[in-house]
């Protein structure tokens, strides 16, 4: 999952500029989402993606003023792959 990327910024969606072999590759690997409405800002989308529920019922309403801030009682997809044995990552690349 990548943070504040549009679906026409990847190659396999037909974008003829930007060149995405990596993520082409894995995406034809891949499950997705086809029906996944985003909120007005990033975060309450971003808490949606990761907890699978409704921003508001995570704590996160905005992006200022700490409305940002996941409830800690807040389940994420990571929390429940780890119980089941997964190990999942944060990777970031700078340019």
């Amino acid at each position: 999952m990548t943070d504040d990327q549009g679906y026409g910024d990847l190659g396999w969606t037909g974008n003829p500029i930007i060149h995405t072999p990596h993520i082409d590759a894995f995406a034809k690997e891949s499950i997705r989402f086809t029906d996944f409405h985003v909120s007005p800002t990033c975060s309450p989308t971003r808490c949606a993606l990761v907890t699978g529920r409704h921003e508001f019922r995570s704590g996160v309403t905005h992006t200022i003023f700490e409305r940002e801030r996941m409830s800690l009682k807040a389940v994420t997809i990571p929390q429940v792959l780890k119980s089941a044995g997964y190990t999942t990552g944060i990777f970031a690349s700078r340019r």
